[in-house]
C-alpha cells in the first residue's frame, strides 16, 4: 500500500515527520531514481527509496511506547549542546533505536514524557493542529483572581509568537502567597506557562506536567521510567474530556474602514412603474 515517503522514512527512524520532510525539500530523497516532492507516496514493498544514496529498509517493528518522569535540568533532547553537560532524557532511557518524543519538557520543568518509537502517533499527539491535551500543575507565586484566570484562559500575545491557544485554568488551591493551579492545554509554546505567568504578574514556582492525555504520571519518580501497556496507550491517545468546554479561538475579522454598508430595503429602490413616471 502506497504511503506518504516522509511517514515511511519516520518509520524507518530516519528522524521525526518535520526532519524527514526537509530531507525531501532538499532534493535528497528518490523512488525508484526519481527525485521527489513532498506529497510523493510510495509502497515500500514494490517501489525503491533511497535517502543520500541509502536504501532505506521499512522493516515492521514492535512498537514501543515508555513514560519517563523527566527530572529538574534534564534536556527534552536526543544530545545536548557539545557545551552542555547536562544529561539529557535518552540518557535515562537505555533503548537501542531513534525514539520520537511527545511532550518535551523545558529543563527547569518535570513530569511526563513520553518516548515512542510510533512516528505517525508522535506527530499527532504532538502537532497543535490536533487539540491533544497536556495538563499541568503549576506553582505561582501569587494569588489570581478570577479576571486573570479568564485573560490565561483567552489567551495573551506572546512577542514574536502570537496569541497562546485558548486553555482551561483552574485554581487548585491559595495559601502562603502561593497558588496551585491546575492547567490543560493543546499547544506548546517555547516556556509557555513560564512567559504567560511573568506576562500576568506572577511568576512559576515550579512547573510539572501530571498528565499526557489520560495517561497519568502516577508513582513513576524523577528519573524512573516504564513501558506502556495497552490500556496506557489507550488513555494516552485521549484527550482530557474536562477541556472538551473550551472551544478554539476564532479569527478576529478586521473591521470595514468604510464603515458598515448601508442596507437598501426594498420600498427604497424604484419600481419600474416610478422609473417610467420619470421618463
Amino acid at each position: 500500500m502506497k504511503e506518504r515517503v516522509q511517514k515511511l522514512m519516520a518509520q524507518a527512524n530516519i528522524g521525526s515527520r518535520r526532519e524527514c520532510e526537509e530531507l525531501i525539500r532538499q532534493g535528497r530523497v528518490r523512488v525508484n531514481g526519481q527525485v521527489i516532492e513532498l506529497g510523493a507516496k510510495a509502497d515500500p514493498a514494490e517501489d525503491t527509496i533511497v535517502v543520500d544514496g541509502r536504501t532505506l529498509r521499512v522493516e515492521e517493528q514492535r512498537k514501543i511506547y515508555i513514560a519517563l518522569h523527566k527530572p529538574i535540568n534534564v534536556l527534552s533532547t536526543d544530545e545536548p549542546h557539545k557545551s552542555d553537560p547536562r544529561r539529557t532524557v535518552r540518557d535515562l532511557v537505555p533503548i537501542k533505536g531513534h525514539l520520537f518524543m511527545i511532550g518535551r519538557l523545558d529543563a527547569d520543568s518535570t513530569g511526563l514524557v513520553v518516548l515512542t518509537n510510533d512516528g505517525d502517533m508522535a506527530h499527532k499527539l504532538s502537532h497543535p493542529r490536533y487539540r491533544h491535551t497536556k495538563t499541568y500543575r503549576v506553582t505561582v507565586y501569587g494569588m489570581p483572581d478570577a479576571k486573570v484566570i479568564e485573560q490565561w484562559e483567552r489567551g495573551i500575545h506572546l512577542p514574536d509568537e502570537g496569541m497562546t491557544a485558548p486553555c482551561s485554568v483552574r485554581m487548585v488551591k491559595a495559601e502562603r502567597g502561593l497558588s496551585v493551579l491546575e492547567i490543560i492545554m493543546t499547544e506548546g509554546k517555547k516556556r509557555q506557562i513560564r512567559r504567560v505567568a511573568s506576562a500576568l504578574g506572577f511568576p512559576v514556582r515550579h512547573l510539572v506536567r501530571t498528565h499526557i492525555g489520560r495517561l497519568s504520571l502516577g508513582d513513576l519518580k524523577p528519573g524512573e521510567w516504564r513501558e506502556l501497556n495497552e490500556a496506557d496507550v489507550k488513555a494516552l491517545r485521549t484527550s482530557d474530556p474536562a477541556f472538551r468546554s473550551v472551544r478554539p479561538a476564532r479569527p478576529v475579522r478586521p473591521a470595514n474602514p468604510g464603515g458598515p454598508r448601508p442596507r437598501t430595503s426594498r420600498t427604497s429602490r424604484p419600481t419600474r412603474k416610478r422609473q417610467n413616471e420619470r421618463k
